[in-house]
């Protein structure tokens, strides 16, 4: 017998090697075969379309659990129905983990989770966004208690990471029970109709506590969630869209928290008049107009990504570049509720305020405000604290932070969308732009109640006092005579007059007092 032949070399084990990583790649054919029957991709077709071509680095793909019991010891697939690594998005790295519905129904088991909390740290060390593709069907029962601890480590490592680097939730099929919470305290989740639903007690549960009828997808679709809880931001019709929006989201967000959002030429001119928007913009404060239009004029060839586009729609959050750089822009809606701040829409901003303000995002709000939404609902259900949110958000804010009243800009609403009074590093403001307390009609009503009352023909001496409250305290320079307006700009040198600012404060630097942290409204 040779001397080779009784010391197997390392090269004798590469088949081996060869053969378990395939097995681990391709899974069971009859498992992939029912994926696809359901209109979904696998967890490795996903990462494939997520991340640049052939940049993908898998760790831990040989993991296997060790439990045993309930049949576990016979069934001990590679990679334990979780893909971690990372890899690149338009040449920036990126970690990942995707659950595998064919191995387990993607549920989470000790080793699983142990995967998922590596991948974590990693992103965190490494200071790399994590995107999570879910698909999962919760905790693996058969592990018990182990499943469970495993999800707590996976929301400690959510809230750890949470203004450090950008976290983005992909829903690709279902999430229940209290899976659904690390996806609730990511940055961003996206979600596909019809294949992904969010709840935590499904259907049945709701039948028998409630006696309510309802389809997964009518209890947490998509489009339930998009429109009418506000937990997904996004939601498209299928899994490619959906991916390739996650890409163009990261091209607009920075690595971490010590970088500024990544820079991109343009060909539209710095010094691009806006002609259109003299008459975009209706004098007439009651007429509605769409302020989608306003930032699309705005903004590098028109291109902007709305955050919440279906929910809440009175305020626009949306992510775009002026002049290359990458901005946030809060924006009123006069379309939608005349514009008004009300419950939903105050949380929409204010979360939004706070993950620009997390990732060194200059912030540009947009104004056009009546006012906040009257009612005894809104009154009821806390508009005040909710309120107070977006007014935290906006004075907790470090980052550039310029206000444009296109308007209107009435009362407390108009304080809390980023006056000069609450930090706001420059504020311009239109031609027709009246700030007030309140409207002519209802301050005359106030000021000059007697008056009316004791004329001989109130209608006539409202309108008359009308127009001498707007005559004395309502023009569009009152404000600027008195410092909380920097100036009254041409509607058509916005863009420039933005993109000037800009320049100028990208090297600000402001400090918030020494704390623990802060304790904003809830």
């Amino acid at each position: 017998m040779s001397q080779q032949a009784a010391h197997p070399n390392v090269t004798d084990g590469i088949g081996e090697l060869s053969r378990i990583r395939e097995e681990a790649v391709r899974g069971a054919p009859r498992a992939t075969e029912a994926q696809h029957a359901k209109g979904k991709l696998t967890a490795r077709e996903r990462i494939d379309l997520l991340l640049d071509a052939g940049s993908f680095t898998e760790v831990e793909q040989l993991r296997r659990h060790r439990a045993t019991g309930f049949g576990l010891e016979a069934k001990r697939p590679y990679t334990d129905g979780v893909i971690t690594g990372w890899g690149t998005v338009h040449g920036r790295t990126v970690f990942v983990y995707a659950h595998d519905f064919r191995i387990f129904g993607g549920a989470l088991g000790e080793a699983h989770a142990t995967k998922i909390h590596k991948i974590m740290d990693m992103a965190i060390s490494a200071g790399a966004p994590l995107v999570s593709l879910n698909d999962g069907a919760g905790a693996r029962i058969q592990e018990g208690v182990s499943a469970l601890a495993g999800y707590g480590g996976i929301f400690q490592r959510n809230t750890k990471a949470s203004g450090v680097i950008p976290q983005i939730s992909v829903m690709l099929g279902p999430c229940a029970g209290g899976a659904a919470y690390s996806p609730a305290l990511t940055d961003f989740v996206f979600m596909v109709r019809e294949t992904s639903q969010m709840f935590i007690t499904g259907p049945d549960v709701v039948r028998a506590v409630t006696g309510e009828e309802i389809t997964q997808n009518g209890l947490g679709g998509a489009d339930v969630h998009a429109e009418t809880s506000g937990v997904a931001h996004f939601a498209y019709d299928d899994e490619e869209t959906c991916l390739e929006e996650v890409r163009y989201l990261l091209s607009l967000l920075p690595q971490n928290n010590r970088e500024m959002p990544p820079r991109a030429d343009t060909d539209d001119p710095a010094d691009r008049t806006c002609e259109t928007l003299r008459e975009m913009v209706p004098a007439d404060g009651t007429r509605p107009y769409d302020m989608h239009d306003v930032i699309t004029e705005i903004v590098d060839d028109g291109e902007h990504m709305e955050v919440h586009e279906r929910w809440a729609t009175s305020v626009i959050c949306t992510l775009a570049r002026i002049g290359g750089e990458v901005v946030g822009i809060v924006a009123n809606q006069p379309q939608s509720l005349a514009g008004v701040l009300d419950i939903h829409s105050s949380e929409k901003a204010a979360r939004f305020v706070q993950l620009c303000d997390a990732f060194n995002i200059p912030l540009v709000t947009l104004v056009d405000v009546p006012g906040f939404l009257p009612g005894v609902d809104q009154e009821h259900g806390g508009i005040i604290r909710h309120g107070a949110k977006l007014l935290y958000a906006y004075c907790n804010a470090t980052v550039p932070r310029i206000s444009l009243i296109l308007r209107k800009a009435y009362g407390g609403a108009y304080i809390v969308m980023d006056s000069r009074s609450i930090g706001a590093d420059l504020s311009f403001a239109w031609p027709a732009n009246e700030i007030a307390v309140m409207g002519a009609e209802g301050a005359a009503n106030v000021v000059f109640r007697r008056q009316i009352a004791a004329a001989d023909d109130p209608e006539a001496m409202r309108a008359r006092m009308v127009k001498e409250y707007k005559a004395e305290l309502m023009h569009p320079y009152y404000a600027a005579e008195r410092g909380l307006v920097d100036d009254v700009i041409d509607p058509a040198e916005t863009r420039s007059r933005l993109i000037g600012s800009l320049a100028m404060l990208r090297a600000k630097h402001a400090s918030l007092p020494d704390r623990k942290h802060g304790n904003p409204p809830m």
